[in-house]
C-alpha cells in the first residue's frame, strides 16, 4: 500500500527555492549522476588526527583533534555515505545512540541532517525496525539502520529506508511545517511495527493496530511521500535494502534489493522487479525493467543506479544480483489501465569471466569453497564514455576471486564480448565504487587491497595492502587517493602512476563509509562519529 495522495502533490514550499546543487557539493552518492568517486577540489587535508587518549602510567593524557572541524555522534553501525546539499549534510545511521522521552528505540534507522557549517543537528527522522513472526525472513534484523546515502535534488532528499520504503524528505524537516501529502509522521516514528507472517504480502487488514501518533516537534524529520516496496513489489530484501536512488529529470530510480530467504536457496519473490522508476513529485511507480533477473539472483540485489551518456544515447546502468551489468533506456511508455509501463532493456554485460563461472565446461556453484560467480555490489562508474564495474559477495562469504571490467556502453543486445574493453582479473571481490581520476582506475576489494589501473588499457601500475578487510570506496581528489579500512586506519595514497603512501590516520572505530569532499571539506564517517575535516579547522 503506497501511503501518499491520489491528488497531485501539494508541497507547500516552493519547489524552485533551492537551486541546483553546487559545484562544491555532493548531493548524492558517488557525488554526480556518473557515481565517480573523485573531485576536482584542492587543498584537501593531508594531516589532520581525531581527538584520542593514551595512558601513560597512571595517567589519561588526551591529545587534542587536529584540522577537525566537528565531529557529529552517529549509531554504532554506520554504512552509507553522507551527502552534502544546500548548507546540509544527511547521512543515515541505525538508532543505537538515539534519545528522545517521546520513543523508544527499535534497533531500526535513524536519518540526520546536520548544519554544514556547524555539525549541529537540525531535524532527525527514526525509521522504525519491522518485525514478523516469519523465520524465513532475513530482513533488517542485524541494526543496519540506514544503509542508502540520500541523494538530494532541490527541496527534497530522497532515499532508501531499512523498511524497504523510498522516502521523500523536505530538506528543512518540521521546521516550516508538515508538508504533504503524508502527514502522518508522528505515528510513523512511534513503534515498532510488525508484518503479517508473509511479508512482501502486506495485507492491512491482518496488521496490529497503529500505534497513538506523537507530538511532531520542529526537529522532526518531514516526509513528503513514501514508497512501500514490500507492498507495492511484493519484494523480499536479502539483509538490508541500501540502493542510493538516482534522479533524473522527473523520475526516481531505484532498487528494491530482492534476494533470498534465510535458507540463501530459495528466492520467495522471484517475479519482483529489479529496478524501477518512480514519479519524483508523487512516490507513483511509473515503470519497472523487463525481464526481470529473478531466479537468477545468486544472493541479493545491492547495486546502485548509474546515469551514462553512450554516443547520443542516455543509459541507466546497474548492476544484478547474477553478476550482470545492466543497461536501460530510461524513457518508457505508460502502461494499459494505469499499470506501469516496462523499462526496455539495451544490452548486458556479464561481469564476471568465464574461469569464476565454468571449469571443465561444468557451472562452479556460487560461494563454495569461495569460488563461484559474483553479484554485482559496486556501483559502475560513467567515465570517458565507458563503465567501470566490479563484482563482489557477502562479507561473511570471505575472500574469493573478483573481476573488475571496463564496458563500452555503445553496444545492444548480450555485450559481454562486443562491450568488452579489458578485464582486470588481479583483484578479489569487492563491495567497492571505483574513483576515475586524470586518467587512473582506483579500485578496493575486500581483502583490503588497492588497486591502480590504467583507464584505458587496464595495465596495473601498483597495489596497496592495508593490512584489514575493506568495505569502502576510494575518493579520488586533489592529487590524493583516500581509503579506510575495517579496522579504522584512513590511508591516504597519492593519486599517480607511482605508488606513495602519503600519511596513515587512526580512527577509534571501523570506516566501513567511503570518504567524500564538498567545499573543501573532507568527510569521514566511522561507525560511530561523522567527522569534518578541513586544513587550519580548529
Amino acid at each position: 500500500m503506497r501511503r501518499t495522495s491520489a491528488l497531485p502533490l501539494i508541497l507547500g514550499l516552493a519547489m524552485s527555492m533551492a537551486a541546483a546543487a553546487s559545484a562544491a557539493d555532493w548531493p548524492q552518492w558517488g557525488g554526480r549522476n556518473e557515481r565517480n568517486f573523485a573531485s576536482d577540489e584542492k587543498n584537501l587535508p593531508l594531516h589532520f588526527r581525531p581527538a584520542s587518549e593514551k595512558t601513560e602510567g597512571d595517567q589519561k593524557i588526551s591529545i587534542p583533534a587536529e584540522n577537525i572541524k566537528w565531529v557529529a555522534k552517529l549509531g554504532n553501525q554506520t554504512y552509507g555515505n553522507p551527502t552534502v546539499a544546500n548548507g546540509r549534510v544527511f547521512i543515515g545511521t541505525n538508532d543505537a545512540n538515539f534519545s528522545d522521552d517521546r520513543l523508544k528505540k527499535s534497533q531500526g534507522g535513524l536519518i540526520l541532517c546536520l548544519d554544514e557549517a556547524t555539525g549541529k543537528l537540525l531535524w532527525q527522522l527514526p525509521v522504525p525496525r519491522l518485525r514478523t513472526k516469519n523465520s524465513s525472513f532475513n530482513f533488517d534484523n542485524i541494526n543496519l539502520g540506514i544503509c542508502s546515502s540520500p541523494t538530494v535534488d532541490g527541496d527534497c532528499v530522497y532515499l532508501t529506508s531499512n523498511r524497504a520504503e523510498v522516502l521523500c524528505l523536505s530538506i528543512f524537516g518540521q521546521a516550516k511545517g508538515n508538508q504533504g501529502p503524508f502527514k502522518d509522521e508522528g505515528r510513523y516514528m512511534a513503534a515498532a511495527a510488525e508484518l503479517p507472517d508473509k511479508p512482501g504480502r502486506f495485507d492491512p487488514a491482518v496488521a496490529p493496530p497503529p500505534p497513538a501518533p506523537v507530538e511532531l516537534r520542529p526537529t522532526d524529520g518531514d516526509i513528503l511521500w513514501l514508497f512501500d516496496s514490500l507492498a507495492e513489489l511484493d519484494c523480499w530484501p536479502q539483509d538490508a535494502v541500501d540502493c542510493s536512488v538516482l534522479v533524473h529529470g522527473d523520475y526516481v530510480y531505484t532498487c528494491p534489493s530482492n534476494g533470498v530467504d534465510k535458507s540463501h536457496k530459495n528466492i520467495p519473490s522471484p517475479n519482483c522487479p529489479d529496478l524501477v522508476v518512480l514519479d519524483k513529485k508523487t512516490g507513483k511507480l511509473l515503470a519497472k525493467n523487463d525481464p526481470v533477473v529473478g531466479r537468477a539472483t545468486f544472493h541479493g540485489e545491492w547495486s546502485s543506479p548509474t546515469l551514462a551518456k553512450a554516443g547520443d544515447r542516455t543509459l541507466i546502468v546497474w548492476g544484478g544480483g547474477d553478476g550482470f551489468c545492466y543497461a536501460f533506456d530510461p524513457r518508457f511508455e505508460p502502461g494499459e489501465d494505469g499499470r506501469p509501463g516496462l523499462l526496455k532493456q539495451v544490452w548486458k554485460f556479464d561481469c564476471n569471466t568465464p574461469a569464476l563461472r565454468l571449469r571443465d565446461g561444468k557451472p562452479l556453484l556460487y560461494n563454495k569453497n569461495h569460488e563461484g560467480p559474483s553479484e554485482v555490489i559496486g556501483t559502475p562508474v560513467f567515465y570517458k564514455g565507458r563503465l567501470y564495474v566490479t563484482v563482489g559477495q557477502d562479507s561473511r562469504h570471505g575472500n574469493g576471486p573478483g573481476c573488475l571490467s571496463c564496458i563500452d556502453p555503445t553496444k545492444t543486445g548480450d555485450i559481454t564480448e562486443t562491450g568488452k574493453v579489458w578485464k582486470y582479473e588481479q583483484i578479489h571481490r569487492s563491495f567497492s565504487t571505483v574513483s576515475a581520476y586524470e586518467g587512473l582506475i582506483y579500485a578496493a576489494d575486500y581483502a583490503g587491497i588497492v588497486h591502480c589501473l590504467d583507464a584505458d588499457t587496464g595495465q596495473c601500475y601498483w597495489t596497496h595492502d592495508l593490512g584489514a578487510h575493506t568495505w569502502a570506496s576510494t575518493l579520488a581528489a586533489d592529487g590524493k587517493v583516500y581509503i579506510g579500512d575495517e579496522k579504522g586506519k584512513l590511508t591516504i595514497l597519492a593519486a599517480s602512476k607511482e605508488k606513495k603512501v602519503l600519511n596513515e590516520i587512526q580512527f577509534d572505530a571501523p570506516l566501513y563509509s567511503s570518504p567524500i569532499v564538498a567545499a573543501g571539506v573532507l568527510y569521514i564517517t566511522s561507525q560511530t562519529h561523522l567527522y569534518a575535516v578541513k586544513e587550519t579547522a580548529k
